[in-house]
């Protein structure tokens, strides 16, 4: 039986966050949810598999027969495991829910210290996208330079959180990461609008 069959088979709809058989809540925490490891490193596949499956055991219309509360409880269910599938399914947004979950939240609205080097990185990608115009060869090698950047603080954001467990670490890694998503959204921009 499934959490919210359970659920619904109360009626009453005043505990929704009454465990079902399989031991789940609506408390349960991302990984528990889909009943992956708590670890960085993920299966997309199962990921996705997982979320296709919880999405028809709770979908509200599975529920019309057995009343407003059983629906009510099913949408709950459903916004639930939406907003838990998007934040396991992006890596940043994963590695600063595990950062949490540990006890070490990432605070990037009030703790942006960042160390001096890539402070220093992140003025000369500022003043290269200033300097690159529309020159699209230099976009292009920008770009370039961002991703093999990213892609270098994902592997350190794994390794701290998966095999060293540094949540203070890693934390760091995922405000960098932040700058980074949000630098790669202003080069890919600028490649855009030469386009049209």
């Amino acid at each position: 039986m499934s959490v919210i069959a359970a659920v619904a088979a109360n009626r009453s709809g005043s505990d929704v966050s009454a465990a079902g058989s399989d031991g789940l809540s609506l408390q349960s925490n991302d990984f528990e949810l889909f009943g992956l490891p708590e670890r960085f490193e993920l299966d997309a596949q199962r990921l996705e598999a997982q979320w296709k499956s919880l999405q028809t055991q709770i979908h509200p219309d599975k529920f019309a027969a057995q009343g407003a509360a059983a629906q009510r409880l099913s949408m709950q269910w459903s916004v639930r495991v939406n907003e838990a599938y998007q934040r396991l399914r992006s890596p940043v947004a994963r590695g600063a829910y595990l950062c949490e979950l540990r006890g070490h939240p990432v605070r990037a609205e009030d703790n942006t210290a960042m160390p001096a080097a890539f402070l220093m990185q992140q003025m000369e990608w500022r003043e290269a996208l200033d300097d690159a115009g529309r020159d699209a060869d230099e976009l292009e090698r920008l770009w370039a330079q961002t991703r093999a950047t990213q892609t270098q603080y994902l592997l350190d954001l794994a390794q701290a959180l998966d095999e060293q467990q540094d949540a203070a670490q890693a934390a760091g890694c995922v405000r960098a990461l932040m700058f980074i998503e949000k630098f790669s959204r202003s080069v890919a921009q600028r490649l855009d609008d030469l386009d049209e």
